[in-house]
């Protein structure tokens, strides 16, 4: 079976290390993948340091996309991969998560007929001002196999008509699968190995839990210069009043929109020594941070749950988290970019107990999705081959 994996943020580069990982493994007989990486992230510290922390094959192909409107990136996107799909002829094509790469691939993927994956499938914000959203419900109703981590996640799609159906499984008559996140599949696997080869925590003299790490990257609060001062501020004042260090590894987007702040603020922060704003950080930096933090700001949807299965408390820059159980469990709070409410969640969260129920499967949802795809195709196989007796007959 021929699988082509589509990668282009950050994030679905550390996912797809999951399921390549697996495949190495178990499958190595049975699955050939095709690695196609967008250039959404085109950024090294974004990109490429990850294919080589991470033990990642490198791309078969690379279309080198790089940074542009959502409407001329994602065109140049879905030309290049249909392009692929010819060339490859993949029996799925693997989808992750929401970003303008993956709306691509479901649209080039289903317009030429080709089976797709998406890993990450049924989650929601509601909100569909937010791009993510529109992507990710665009292409759940265009996939065949649909694997969400999440039994919210689950019910969602039940909610917006997809059926408990027993295979096989087409476009048509797609297959829903609540398997557990492959984040958490990675997170346990890297988690020793982040402390034993990274000194990240000596380089910026840290100590265990006596710290804070935020990270602003989501373009509603990058690009509004009023939410990202409100962020700013709130950061700042929690650094003085705390006399707690808060870490900040800066975005390139959030760097570039700094520059919107007003230079007394951007004063203030630059000359506050507990307030250490650093580049980016690779995959096992990133890990060896949040186990080690004491709490975790942010508005990305992986930080949030890496903050839960690090058991860390997390305060969310948003007004709405498709990662519902982390606010279910009482662990996590949204506060939008209100100065206030983040404040206040900072006093509520900072110093108190938790409890982290295991809402995230079991660390082993990459083999799951693997055997599912094998499944299937054994089962189309049947199928097609059962009508083809019935005709010759």
């Amino acid at each position: 079976m021929k699988i082509l994996t589509i990668i282009g943020a950050r994030p679905q580069i550390i996912k797809a290390a999951a399921l390549s990982r697996a495949i190495k493994k178990h499958f190595i007989a049975s699955i050939q993948e095709v690695i196609v990486h967008t250039g959404q992230h085109y950024d090294t510290n974004m990109s490429q340091v990850f294919f080589d922390e991470m033990g990642i094959p490198e791309p078969n192909y690379n279309l080198e996309v790089g940074s542009a409107s959502h409407g001329l990136q994602t065109a140049q996107m879905i030309s290049g991969i249909e392009e692929i799909l010819e060339i490859e002829k993949p029996d799925y094509i693997i989808l992750y998560g929401d970003t303008n790469s993956t709306l691509a691939g479901a649209i080039a993927a289903s317009k030429i007929h080709i089976s797709i994956v998406h890993i990450e499938a049924g989650l929601r914000s509601f909100n569909k001002r937010m791009p993510e959203e529109v992507n990710r419900i665009l292409c759940d109703h265009v996939s065949t196999l649909l694997f969400t981590p999440t039994k919210t996640g689950y019910q969602n799609l039940l909610n917006e008509g997809f059926k408990e159906n027993e295979g096989p499984f087409t476009v048509d008559k797609p297959g829903i699968f609540h398997c557990g996140d492959v984040m958490y599949d990675n997170s346990l696997f890297f988690a020793d190995m982040a402390e034993e080869k990274t000194s990240i925590l000596s380089e910026l003299n840290l100590t265990n839990k006596h710290f804070i790490l935020a990270t602003i990257h989501r373009d509603h609060n990058t690009d509004n210069p009023l939410r990202l001062q409100d962020i700013f501020e709130a950061l700042l004042e929690i650094a003085l009043e705390k006399k707690i260090k808060v870490v900040l590894p800066l975005h390139p987007r959030t760097k570039k929109k700094m520059e919107t702040l007003p230079s007394e603020l951007k004063e203030r922060v630059n000359a506050n020594t507990n307030i250490q704003i650093i580049q980016p950080v690779s995959f096992l930096e990133m890990i060896a941070l949040e186990k080690n933090a004491q709490l975790i700001i942010t508005d990305s949807g992986g930080v949030q749950k890496e903050a839960y299965y690090f058991h860390k408390p997390c305060i969310i820059l948003r007004p709405e988290t498709e990662w519902v159980e982390i606010i279910e469990a009482g662990t996590g709070i949204l506060v939008d970019a209100e100065k206030k409410k983040i404040k206040e969640a900072v006093n509520l969260l900072l110093y108190q107990t938790f409890e982290f129920p295991s809402i995230y499967g079991d660390g082993h949802a990459a083999e799951f999705i693997c055997q599912k795809l094998l499944d299937n195709q054994k089962k189309n196989q049947k199928s097609i081959k059962k009508k083809s007796d019935v005709f010759a007959v």
